[in-house]
């Protein structure tokens, strides 16, 4: 009918369970919780991330969007900057802010530990806002 608006429902408080862990494009295992997908959350995303012993994701950026990082176990080292010339190291009870459009590779360094990290991002999707950088993945090692 023309002229009529289309109202889309308020989204609620909801319980949602963890996902499966799958390996996103980033390369790097990935649970997720709250996102547009699972509560219909519209600025918003939240997961957990693991990386196995000696892991590393590929070079990316999220286009346009912040991350925030937990990390309740291990330590992710993480090369970061233009052309990921730049370094840091996030330990158990520390928190990451990556800003939006920020090229990053993070790794972990331990050969026994994984290192866990919960992941807040303001793209309520999952993987949407993910851009791989291919070019800068050999930059630091295989």
């Amino acid at each position: 009918m023309p002229g009529t608006a289309i109202v889309e429902p308020m989204p609620t408080c909801q319980v949602v369970g963890a996902g499966a862990e799958v390996i996103g494009k980033q390369g790097h295992l990935h649970t997720p919780g709250i996102s547009a997908q699972s509560a219909g959350a519209r600025r918003i995303h939240l997961q957990i991330a693991r990386i196995p012993p000696g892991g590393r994701a590929n070079a990316h950026k999220h286009d346009g969007h912040e991350t925030a990082i937990y990390i309740p176990s291990g330590e992710s080292c993480m090369w970061y900057g233009e052309k990921l010339e730049q370094h840091l190291i996030a330990r158990a009870g520390e928190f990451l802010y990556i800003p939006a459009n920020m090229p990053h590779l993070p790794y972990n360094l331990s050969a026994s530990e994984s290192c866990v990290a919960v992941i807040a991002r303001t793209d309520p999707n999952d993987q949407e806002s993910v851009v791989l950088l291919p070019e800068l993945d050999g930059a630091h090692g295989p």
